[in-house]
């Protein structure tokens, strides 16, 4: 079976189309429990998100902060090829795992491909995986239909930019600013010029995460982003919650809030 990196690419080519930016939601598999987890990320699909990303629980991440690794450390056991596979098949939008390299490498690449596309995953958001590094996976990746998506900073330069975004596949992941994801009272002036920088260099779609955690937030990137990410504060919704059933409804109203906020804005390109 095939990856879903054509789903993904029109789901992207849509939202473009509609002129506004498409809303990539995040939750780690397994958290709060695996079912609940599940729940939880056909609850942002549900509510709004035209795209999420299912998080790989990982010992050492070295890119997320306090509360995507608090959830890791409880999700360390989920199933992530189950979560894909069941939040697919219940929405039929794009589902891509993101995950520190190690993992998947210990895993195999062969194998994890074609697990995650007979799951029907979308692709891999890869933050730590050298794209120098990369050819092995991105080939497997492009034999098993799946995307896979290289997260570029502001600290990226001209020559780097350019040789990531030809590696990559989907859309390119654009951190709004230094540092490890969590939520932030802005964002920084840092992404919009990143997204020129990028779009200087690619036809990809270029996708805003890192610190976004309100609708005010992500109307202001979707005012010149191509998509805008998710994560942290839908997880702190569960963490916050005082059970499972009240957690799945503060996602599924925040996700509302955030996808109102997002196609509040036309992005300019």
């Amino acid at each position: 079976m095939s990856g879903k990196i054509e789903l993904l690419n029109d789901v992207l080519a849509q939202a473009k189309r509609e002129r506004r930016a498409a809303l990539i939601g995040g939750m780690p598999a397994g958290f709060p429990t695996v079912d609940g987890g599940i729940a939880a990320i056909q609850e942002i699909l549900n509510s709004g998100a035209d795209v999420v990303e299912v998080g790989l629980p990982h010992t050492d991440p070295v890119l997320d902060g306090p509360v995507i690794q608090t959830a890791d450390d409880i999700a360390l056991r989920g199933g992530v090829i189950r979560t894909v596979r069941e939040a697919h098949r219940a929405t039929g939008k794009p589902v891509l795992v993101m995950s520190y390299w190690n993992p998947i490498a210990r895993y195999g690449l062969e194998r994890f491909a074609s697990e995650l596309a007979e799951a029907g995953g979308a692709g891999c958001i890869l933050p730590d995986l050298p794209v120098q590094e990369s050819g092995p996976w991105c080939r497997s990746a492009a034999g098993a239909g799946l995307a896979t998506v290289f997260v570029v900073a502001p600290s990226s330069t001209a020559e780097r930019l350019r040789e990531i975004t030809a590696a990559g596949s989907g859309f390119v992941y654009a951190s709004s600013l230094m540092g490890v994801t969590g939520t932030r009272e802005s964002v920084g002036e840092a992404a919009g010029s990143l997204v020129r920088r990028v779009r200087a260099v690619t036809e990809l779609p270029v996708c805003v995460g890192i610190g976004i955690s309100t609708a005010a937030q992500a109307a202001a990137v979707a005012g010149f982003a191509d998509g805008v990410i998710v994560e942290s504060v839908l997880v702190k919704a569960i963490l916050d919650a005082p059970d499972e059933a009240a957690g799945l409804a503060a996602v599924g109203k925040l996700t509302a809030e955030l996808a109102d906020g997002v196609r509040s804005v036309s992005p300019r390109r």
